[in-house]
C-alpha cells in the first residue's frame, strides 16, 4: 500500500513538472523566444486533452474565461484566425500548425503543437519576437501581396474569407467600418456563369451610403478554395454612366427634331437614330434597333423606294462608296426626289472617332412653295411681256427687279434681269445715254430711293432718234416703284409728218 502511495505522489509531481514545462514561464529577457508583455492576451497558452481543456496560463484568464473546450476557443478565434483547426485531431495529423491572422497587417499567429498526447495552443504576438519567430518582412511573395493595390482574398469551401491582403482589408473597412468581421465576404456570390479567369463586374455595397464600389472580379480555383482578385473600375463605371446619361439626353433632344438622324460608328454600324428617321424613311424600328451596317441601311432604303432608283446597281454601289467618303469629309449634300413625289435633303457629316452622321430632311413643302412661287413669277413675267408699254420695276433697295419684253426692245438689256441686279443709278445712266438731256432721270433716282410722301407722276422725255416717250412713275407696296414708258403716238405721227413735208 505504501508503494502505491509513493508511486501516486511521484506521478503527481511529474505531471506538475510537465504542465509547468508546457505552460509559458515568465520571461527573464526580451529574446526568450515568443513571449512579449505578460499583460497581452495574445500570449495565452491552452492545453487540451482531446477537446477537453485541462489547463491554461494565468494570462488566458483575462480574456478567455468562457473557454471550456476546443470548440469554445475556436468560436472565439475564428473571426481573427479563420484557419484555426476544426479539431485537435487535425493537429495530430500534422504535428504542428501555425495559423496566421486574417489581418495581414498585424504580426499575430496561433501555434498549435501535439506534445505527448496533449495539444498545446499558444496565441503569439510577433511584433517584438526574434527574427527566427517573425515572418520575414522582406519575403518577395509577402511584399507582393501586402503592397498590391488590388484586393486579393481566399474564400474557403464554407464561403468565408480565410486569408486576404492589406488592400482587401482597407476596402472592407472603408465599406463596412473599422470593426467589421473580415471573414464575412464583402462581395456577393458570383453569377453561376462566371468561369475561372473570366472577369465579372460586380458592385460592393457601402454601409450607410447609397453609393456602390465597382470592381472587376477574377477568381482561380485552388484546393483550399477560391482565390479572388479585384480591380477597381469605379472610374470606368462613372465614365460609362456619364456617357449613358449624355446619350439619353441627346436622344431625348433628337426625339424632338423633325429632321431624321442616323449616326454610324467607326465600324459603320447604326449607333443612334431618332423617331423622325422612322417617320421619314418608313424603316421598321426593329430593323434599326438591330444596328444594321451602313450598306444594309441604304439597301433597305432602296428596297422601300425611299431614295432615287438607280439605273445601274453596280454604279449605284460605287456612288454609295463615294457618298460615304464624301460624308467623312463633310462634303456630302444631295436632294432626293422620290417616286412618291416627296423631296428629301440628305447630308453627311463627319463625327469624332470615325463616326458618320446622316441627316434626312423633308423639304417637300419648301420645294413645292418654291415651285409655286416660280410658276407665279413666270406667269407674271408672261403678262408683263404682253404689255405694249415698257416696264421696269425697282425693289425697295433701288435694284432693278423686273422688266418686260417691250422694255428690252426699247432700252436693250439681258433677258435674265435679276440674276445680277443693276442699281437705279446704273439703269438711269443707260436711259440717259439714249435720250436727250433731261432732269427727269435724276428725279426718278430720287423717287425710287424715297420712303415717304410718294405719289404717281408723269413727264415727257425724248429719245435721240426723236421719239417722244411718256414716262410714268408709280409707287407700289413695300417701297417698290414701277417706271412705265409709253410711246406718245400723236406726237410721233406729227413728227413723222413734219419730216415727210420737209
Amino acid at each position: 500500500m505504501t508503494d502505491w502511495i509513493i508511486l501516486a505522489a511521484i506521478s503527481l509531481v511529474s505531471s506538475g513538472f510537465a504542465l509547468r514545462w508546457l505552460l509559458p514561464r515568465p520571461p527573464r529577457r526580451r529574446d526568450d523566444f515568443g513571449l512579449s508583455d505578460p499583460g497581452s492576451l495574445l500570449d495565452a497558452v491552452f492545453l487540451f486533452d482531446g477537446t477537453r481543456l485541462i489547463s491554461h496560463s494565468d494570462i488566458a484568464l483575462a480574456g478567455f474565461e468562457s473557454v471550456n473546450d476546443w470548440h469554445d476557443l475556436k468560436r472565439l478565434l475564428q473571426r481573427d484566425f479563420p484557419g484555426f483547426p476544426e479539431t485537435p485531431e487535425d493537429v495530430l495529423d500534422q504535428g504542428r500548425i501555425v495559423v496566421s491572422a486574417i489581418d495581414c497587417t498585424v504580426e499575430r499567429e496561433v501555434l498549435c503543437e501535439w506534445i505527448d498526447g496533449v495539444v498545446r495552443v499558444q496565441l503569439r504576438d510577433l511584433t517584438d519576437a526574434p527574427a527566427l519567430v517573425r515572418r520575414d518582412p522582406g519575403d518577395p511573395i509577402r511584399l507582393a501581396m501586402d503592397k498590391a493595390p488590388y484586393p486579393v482574398w481566399l474564400l474557403n469551401h464554407s464561403g468565408r474569407v480565410s486569408w486576404c491582403n492589406a488592400a482587401y482589408i482597407s476596402l472592407v473597412r472603408k465599406a463596412r467600418g473599422p470593426d467589421t468581421d473580415l471573414t464575412q465576404p464583402l462581395f456577393p456570390e458570383l453569377p453561376d456563369d462566371s468561369r475561372p479567369g473570366k472577369k465579372t463586374r460586380i458592385a460592393a455595397p457601402v454601409k450607410d451610403n447609397s453609393n456602390k464600389l465597382w470592381f472587376d472580379l477574377t477568381h482561380v480555383e485552388l484546393d483550399e478554395g477560391l482565390l479572388h482578385y479585384a480591380v477597381d473600375v469605379n472610374a470606368i463605371v462613372e465614365a460609362e454612366t456619364a456617357q449613358r446619361k449624355f446619350v439619353q439626353t441627346m436622344t431625348k433632344t433628337f426625339a424632338q427634331l423633325s429632321i431624321g438622324l442616323a449616326i454610324f460608328d467607326r465600324n459603320r454600324q447604326l449607333a443612334l437614330f431618332n423617331p423622325a428617321l422612322i417617320d421619314l424613311t418608313t424603316l421598321p424600328p426593329d430593323f434599326l434597333s438591330c444596328r444594321p451596317s451602313i450598306s444594309s441601311f441604304f439597301d433597305r432604303l432602296r428596297d422601300q423606294h425611299m431614295m432615287p432608283e438607280p439605273k445601274n446597281y453596280r454604279s449605284w454601289r460605287n456612288q454609295m462608296n463615294d457618298l460615304l467618303e464624301a460624308a467623312e469629309d463633310g462634303n456630302y449634300q444631295e436632294t432626293w426626289s422620290l417616286p412618291s413625289g416627296s423631296v428629301y435633303s440628305v447630308s453627311g457629316r463627319p463625327h469624332p472617332d470615325g463616326a458618320v452622321a446622316f441627316l434626312f430632311e423633308d423639304i417637300t413643302a419648301e420645294i413645292t412653295l418654291t415651285r409655286r412661287f416660280r410658276a407665279e413669277m413666270d406667269l407674271m413675267q408672261s403678262i408683263l411681256d404682253k404689255l405694249a408699254d415698257a416696264i421696269a420695276v425697282f425693289a425697295d433697295d433701288g435694284t432693278l427687279a423686273f422688266t418686260n419684253y417691250a422694255y428690252r426692245v426699247m432700252w436693250g438689256g439681258s433677258d435674265e434681269v435679276g440674276i445680277e441686279p443693276s442699281t437705279v443709278l446704273d439703269v438711269t445712266r443707260q436711259w440717259q445715254e439714249q435720250c436727250l438731256a433731261t432732269p427727269i432721270m435724276g428725279e426718278i433716282r430720287e423717287f425710287v430711293q424715297m420712303r415717304n410722301d410718294r405719289a404717281e407722276w408723269s413727264s415727257d422725255i425724248r429719245r435721240r432718234d426723236g421719239t417722244a416717250v411718256l414716262c410714268t412713275v408709280t409707287p407700289i407696296s413695300n417701297g417698290a416703284t414701277i417706271v412705265r414708258f409709253s410711246l406718245d403716238t400723236d406726237r410721233a405721227d406729227a413728227t413723222q409728218m413734219l419730216q415727210h413735208t420737209a
